[in-house]
């Protein structure tokens, strides 16, 4: 049976992902598939940087705003409702363009999930109260001495993930980044050609400060007022996210507004660090300058042999 074509877009944030896709579903007459864990949130427009309708160009864009910040998404249900739209776009014969800085959403839509054993709610708790008692920090520092590839992965404030990653390795004895590197040898059924766009770390740098403060400009702190006074908590994982959850300690008087700035542009860059670690280790990425799209676009062409 023939895979499926898709062409990858994953490259960390501020790097140019949606200007490339975008410019790329026009030469080709594609639609873009958004592969961003918060972009699938309504009323989370400034902070999640999406793509407005201006900058969208007329290019459909899939899995932008289709749950409320209340609702549960994740990898799982990402890659079930991405595989749906492939399956009609590739139907149609209209090329699609899968683009996005969420790594675990793309590996799960080309490999599925990974197989990890049942919940142990005992160990669970075990952790969980050792976070509710020393805090995230702590969790994350455990999780650094016992598996620092794993931690390498994680957000220091996604106990989530670090709980499960403690849990894995204490339950099996293995770490759960060498189920995932395991995991990448799985059959998928899609033929990809990957994009990543690289940029010098100074000038990356210099792009998220530079985001940042347009993202301020446009409006973030009346968007997160907004969205609490609709009735969503701070507590959701959306509002716990980059941008929202600095803004929300500031509106809790944690520290003044040019921390908050400072912060947020600070916790970014740590982000794209980390999405630097993950995207280097795919080895099936085809790295270009941000500024090369002919020679991009030509690859494209062989890889879709001839699609135009």
């Amino acid at each position: 049976m023939e895979k499926l074509q898709l062409v990858i877009i994953n490259s960390p944030t501020a790097t140019g992902k949606t200007q490339l896709a975008v410019n790329l579903a026009l030469e080709f007459g594609g639609e873009i598939i958004s592969a961003d864990s918060m972009q699938v949130y309504r009323y989370l427009d400034i902070g999640t940087a999406k793509p407005t309708m201006e900058e969208r160009r007329g290019i459909k864009h899939h899995l932008i705003d289709i749950v409320n910040p209340d609702e549960e998404f994740n990898a799982a249900l990402f890659a079930e409702s991405a595989r749906k739209v492939i399956s009609e776009l590739l139907e149609k014969g209209t090329p699609v363009f899968v683009v996005g800085g969420t790594g675990l959403y793309i590996r799960t839509l080309l490999k599925g999930i990974i197989d990890t054993p049942d919940v142990d709610e005992n160990i669970r708790n075990y952790y969980r109260k050792l976070r509710d008692t020393y805090g995230k920090k702590y969790l994350y520092e455990l999780l650094q001495q016992r598996d620092n590839a794993a931690a390498a992965q994680i957000n220091p404030n996604d106990s989530v993930r670090a709980i499960r990653a403690l849990e894995v390795l204490e339950q099996t004895g293995e770490s759960i980044t060498a189920k995932q590197k395991r995991h990448s040898f799985a059959d998928t059924p899609y033929k990809t050609y990957k994009i990543g766009l690289q940029i010098e770390r100074k000038e990356l740098k210099q792009k998220i400060e530079s985001r940042t403060d347009k993202m301020i400009a446009d409006g973030l702190l009346g968007e997160v007022k907004k969205v609490l006074t609709m009735g969503y908590k701070e507590y959701l994982k959306p509002l716990q996210s980059l941008g929202y959850k600095q803004v929300i300690g500031f509106l809790r008087n944690k520290y003044d507004w040019q921390c908050c700035v400072d912060l947020i542009k600070h916790d970014t860059w740590q982000y794209a660090r980390r999405q630097m670690t993950w995207f280097a280790a795919d080895k099936e990425i085809n790295w270009f300058s941000p500024d090369s799209f002919s020679e991009i676009s030509n690859n494209v062409k062989k890889f879709c042999k001839g699609i135009d």
